[in-house]
Formats: C-alpha cells, sequence, structure tokens
C-alpha cells in the first residue's frame, strides 16, 4: 500500500499485525490489515467479538501499538513517534468515545467536556463557553450542571461525543458506542453524530458488531479473523 501522504488521507494504515500472548498460546489479533480513511467519512469497522476490529481501532488511536506495519494519523507517523508525542498526538488530534462513557463521576457535564481542554492550557472563559455550545448542540443545555449519575445512559454518551468534538480533532474514534444503550437511544446517538459529520466535517470511525450503526455508516470495512474481509462504500 502506497503510504505517501496524501491531504485526504486522514488515517492510513498498511501492512498492521498485532499479536497478544494468552498464556503460552499466541492470539493473532491482526494479520496484516492495510486501510485508508479520508477526512470526512462516517466509517464502520464491523465484526464479531475476537475479530480485531477494537484492537484496529485502538492501534489506531495511539492505545496500543502495532508489532508490524506503518500508521499514520493526519500526517503523523506512528513508527518515528516517541510516547510523549503520541499522547499529544492523542490530546490535540483524536476524540475518543467509549462504550462505559468514560466520564469522570465527580464532574458536572460542563466540566467533563471541559476536561480535554483543559489539558489543552485553553483559558477557562473559553472552556466553558465551547462546553456550553456543543451541550447545547447535543440537546443538553439545561443539564450543564448534572454528574454523570443524574444523567441517563444515552445523556451520558452524548456528553462523551460533546468532550471527544469539543476541541476539534482531527478524527473521533468510537468503540462500541452504542452498546450499552437501547435502540431507539443508539438510533438517536447515531443520528446526532451523522449530523455533526455532515455539518462539522468531523471524520467519525467506529467499531461495532451493532447492525443498526452499520446501517448508518456509509462505509462499512467488516474484519473476519485479524483481516479486512470486505470494504463496502455505500
Amino acid at each position: 500500500m502506497d503510504m505517501t501522504d496524501h491531504p485526504a488521507k486522514i488515517v492510513q494504515v498498511a501492512d498492521v499485525v498485532k499479536t497478544y500472548q494468552q498464556g503460552s498460546v499466541a492470539v493473532h489479533a491482526l494479520r496484516g490489515v492495510s486501510l485508508s480513511v479520508e477526512k470526512g467519512e462516517f466509517t464502520a469497522l464491523a465484526g464479531p467479538s475476537g475479530s480485531g476490529k477494537t484492537t484496529l481501532l485502538n492501534i489506531i488511536g495511539g492505545l496500543d501499538k502495532a508489532d508490524a506495519g506503518e500508521i499514520t494519523v493526519d500526517g503523523n507517523r506512528f513508527n518515528e513517534m516517541r510516547d510523549s508525542d503520541l499522547a499529544r498526538l492523542r490530546l490535540y488530534k483524536i476524540g475518543f468515545v467509549f462504550q462505559s462513557y468514560n466520564l469522570i463521576p465527580v464532574l458536572s457535564a460542563v466540566e467533563n467536556v471541559e476536561y480535554v481542554m483543559l489539558l489543552q492550557g485553553i483559558s477557562r472563559k473559553e472552556r466553558r463557553d465551547r462546553s456550553r455550545a456543543i451541550l447545547d448542540d447535543v440537546e443538553l443545555s439545561g443539564k450543564y450542571d448534572r454528574r454523570p449519575h443524574e444523567l441517563s445512559g444515552g445523556q451520558q454518551q452524548r456528553v462523551a461525543v460533546a468532550r471527544a468534538i469539543v476541541s476539534n480533532p482531527a478524527i473521533v474514534l468510537a468503540d462500541e458506542p452504542t452498546a450499552n444503550l437501547d435502540s431507539e437511544t443508539g438510533r438517536g446517538l447515531l443520528e446526532m453524530m451523522r449530523e455533526m459529520n455532515v455539518s462539522k466535517s468531523v471524520t467519525f470511525i467506529f467499531s461495532t458488531h451493532d447492525r443498526m450503526v452499520m446501517e448508518y455508516a456509509r462505509r462499512l470495512v467488516r474484519i473476519r479473523d485479524g483481516q479486512v474481509a470486505d470494504d463496502i462504500l455505500k
């Protein structure tokens, strides 16, 4: 696969291999995966548990390291980066949405959304203004001061999405974002993310086994046994 930087390609993955040891058994999570994602895509990595989709998402996000192969995100080649550089890339370029929400229990909704910007050194006033504006966008305008336990699962996931996109990252990686939601709430969340994809040009990459997420995705990459089995552009 040609790894020459291309301005439209926000993610490039070439021949990525990842193996885990479970006791004396080697588990081949990824077996030479190659994939590129262009800016503005709304893409789902789909497959059953153990297929390698979450491992691939974590490697794209710099949360895990490949054993072999090359990864480039927004022009940054992971193979050439130190751990501190990867941490900085995650802070400024990548938004994360986890199935377990990963909100900080003692912080309010607006403080959770502010958190990444706090780490980025953005002023308190700008943090607060941007956080309230994005919470308005995800229909949580009356719940700025609610803590996670005072919000429903769907509302918590909306806070998590707001936190992921508020600092304008290059991409948002969402790992099974609808897994803990009922179908109606999950559909509402997907509608919201698709609207943000269109109106704000946010690039989303999901890992999922939820058929509804697959239906909403404009590109569906099926992962099976650690390899790309299908790549369908709708």
